[in-house]
């Protein structure tokens, strides 16, 4: 895709209309493989009865979506049963709390969930994947990923005085559990959208468009920046550094922001991911703080800024 040098660009116009929200003709076709997949659910004879919910998560769920983001996560989510985390809860197990091993694992449920897309839906749209089930697009609604979940509980405090996050757990067929909070991911996200006059969610988009469009005109630094760290980064830009006029400021303001606290592992160390409950850049995330710098460098020159 070839695009006007960035001297000759209006970027003020091109990030008013990369910052929009997502068109309620998306969003209807969102909703509509929201209410398939449950559908598909209810019309298991193994599954209707179960303790599940349903709902979509990510970037759909928080608005953020921009074109390039052709799936909706929908999970499926049973809560009968749930991983159980005590490492920070010393002295409380699941003896403690008279709780049993579930005679219904993960793996049973996720195949079953399996069964009931593909009996539901045209074998042809149907695939199972590493994580999720995909279910490709028609005229009536978009690509979904179906992701069978557990719930995850995390355990906070002591054993006399406790509190509980409740999340996700999904175990790949490659075998590597990993644990989301689309709860937590979706509270905060309002939070801050709501504290920076609804310009966070705005520029997470914006951001999102930039890192496309940079990645399909070469730039591959780029390629390492997933759409979700882009949430993260601009939930740990200040709120005062939102609310310019101008969208061009703003976008000027969380670059600087961004690309100084990255030059060192101390000054982003305590950066959390939207959810609160996870470091953002400390070992065992799939990005390092050394890339997200140098797209931060490259989004600046790729603009044009001064």
């Amino acid at each position: 895709m070839a695009t006007l040098p960035s001297s000759n660009r209006n970027w003020e116009n091109v990030f008013g209309t990369w910052g929009c929200a997502p068109s309620a003709t998306d969003q209807e076709k969102c909703e509509r493989a929201l209410l398939a997949v449950r559908k598909a659910i209810n019309a298991d004879t193994k599954l209707c009865s179960k303790n599940i919910e349903v709902f979509v998560q990510g970037s759909y769920a928080n608005r953020t979506n921009v074109r390039q983001d052709s799936d909706v996560d929908v999970c499926v989510l049973y809560k009968g049963a749930w991983f159980s985390d005590y490492a920070q809860c010393p002295g409380l197990n699941s003896s403690a709390l008279g709780l049993v091993d579930s005679l219904y694992s993960y793996v049973e449920f996720k195949n079953d969930v399996g069964s009931a897309i593909r009996s539901y839906f045209n074998a042809d749209s149907f695939r199972r994947g590493n994580k999720a089930f995909d279910i490709h697009a028609n005229s009536y609604r978009i690509d979904a990923d179906v992701v069978p979940c557990f719930e995850y509980r995390r355990y906070f405090g002591t054993a006399e005085d406790y509190r509980v996050a409740s999340g996700t757990e999904l175990i790949p067929d490659n075998g590597q559990a990993i644990i989301n909070w689309p709860r937590q991911n979706y509270d905060n996200g309002v939070i801050k959208n709501n504290a920076t006059s609804r310009r966070f969610k705005a520029l997470v988009r914006i951001f999102k468009c930039l890192r496309n469009e940079m990645v399909s005109n070469g730039h591959s630094v780029a390629e390492a920046i997933p759409s979700y760290l882009i949430e993260c980064l601009i939930f740990n830009v200040p709120d005062g550094s939102f609310g310019s006029i101008e969208y061009r400021a703003d976008v000027r303001a969380a670059i600087v922001h961004l690309w100084n606290a990255t030059l060192t592992d101390e000054m982003c160390d305590a950066w959390r991911e939207v959810n609160g409950l996870k470091y953002l850049i400390r070992p065992g995330q799939p990005w390092t703080r050394a890339q997200v710098n140098s797209f931060l460098h490259a989004a600046w020159n790729y603009i044009g800024f001064k």
